[in-house]
């Protein structure tokens, strides 16, 4: 898992402007309806893209919203660190086996990083993005905290686990309160804003086609092919390169037998890809690598002790029971710390790579980045 950076703001908070905003304005519906949200409550709006590839063109639909809403805008090209940072960390992941969720590192590592320096160098106190969550201070723990949005179906706390105090304390999230997407896409066209109309985003921003074997190949990261084996390594068949598959996967394997196999291992060591019955894909206990300077606690007894939570193996499982238990904390710090989940219900597929999130009621508690499981 990669550390996260701690970001020092460039100048005192008492000369930055309370009512001055940035935002990261992508130009889709989300971002544009915060926009116009911050402006309706009295906040001066600074728009901000981000460039992950390096054209220009690419922030044309931020710009041309930014222009509609009559606020400044700000182009960055972050395509040299997002190369270095996000896109060779997420192919190296998938050349050892792995399944990496980019959004989550991107979002201290890049996004909001630069969102707080942008901020700083424009005098703004507060950022902001169209993300479906909400932050609020709690006493009870001294300490900044995600909440789900209210919209079930578009909450997107999951991607914001590894966010730290330093953004936490200064985000705001115009559409927590939304439940609906539709809400969202009535107020632009109330306001005759031309991409009410626009397609959500895809899910891998810097993957247009969502080929990422493709991908990693035109990054010059590949894989060699080698063994199917089943669990007591029996050669199966022969695989691609282990890149190609993740764990959980039954179409596209290249080899047929008599009844469904699924991946239910990658081992990038021996370059085999293990097979076995769906059966083998459910595990009740899970270990991950957590940051826990980004949990929302006040000390790690309770960790240590035992704590019932419910949690989340991937962004589109349902959330599960279980107990969550320190097992080991890295003696440099924080960011090391190794968390046992131990759930009521065996859970399906949980991949190496993957992020596991925590939550108690509404309240996102933290989260990790899954290391392995045991099989039932």
């Amino acid at each position: 898992m990669l550390n996260l950076m701690r970001i020092t703001m460039a100048i005192p908070a008492a000369d930055l402007k309370k009512n001055r905003v940035l935002l990261g304005l992508s130009g889709g519906v989300d971002s544009t309806a915060a926009a116009f949200l911050l402006q309706e409550r009295g906040y001066e709006v600074i728009g901000f893209f981000f460039d992950v590839l390096g054209d220009r063109n690419q922030a044309s639909s931020a710009e041309a919203a930014a222009n509609a809403l009559g606020i400044d805008f700000i182009y960055k090209n972050a395509a040299e660190e997002f190369k270095k940072i996000i896109i060779d960390h997420f192919c190296a992941e998938y050349i050892g086996g792995r399944t990496p969720n980019p959004c989550v590192n991107c979002n201290p590592l890049i996004k909001f990083k630069l969102m707080l320096e942008a901020a700083d160098q424009r005098g703004a106190y507060h950022i902001a993005t169209g993300h479906y969550a909400r932050v609020r201070y709690v006493d009870a723990i001294s300490r900044y905290a995600v909440f789900k949005g209210a919209s079930a179906l578009k909450d997107q706390s999951y991607m914001l686990y590894a966010l730290g105090q330093d953004v936490l304390s200064r985000v705001l999230f115009p559409l927590g309160d939304i439940k609906e997407k539709e809400e969202v896409r009535k107020l632009l066209r109330a306001e005759n804003i031309r991409n009410s109309e626009a397609k959500d985003s895809q899910e891998i921003c810097f993957i247009k086609d969502n080929d990422y074997v493709k991908f990693i190949k035109a990054q010059e990261w590949n894989s060699a092919g080698g063994r199917f084996v089943d669990k007591k390594g029996n050669t199966l068949g022969t695989h691609q390169g282990v890149m190609n598959y993740t764990v959980g996967q039954r179409k596209g394997l290249g080899v047929t037998f008599g009844k469904p196999k699924y991946v239910i291992k990658l081992n990038a060591e021996d370059n085999t890809v293990v097979l076995g019955d769906e059966s083998d894909l459910f595990s009740i206990e899970v270990y991950s690598r957590c940051n826990l300077d980004n949990f929302a606690i006040a000390d790690t007894s309770e960790l240590r002790a035992g704590l019932e939570i419910k949690a989340k193996i991937r962004y589109a499982a349902k959330e599960a029971p279980a107990v969550i238990s320190l097992v080991e904390v890295n003696a440099v710090g924080n960011s090391g710390a190794t968390i046992r989940s131990v759930f009521k219900e065996p859970q399906r597929a949980a991949t190496p790579g993957q992020s596991i999130v925590f939550y108690i009621d509404d309240m996102l508690l933290g989260g990790g980045v899954i290391e392995y499981a045991v099989p039932r």
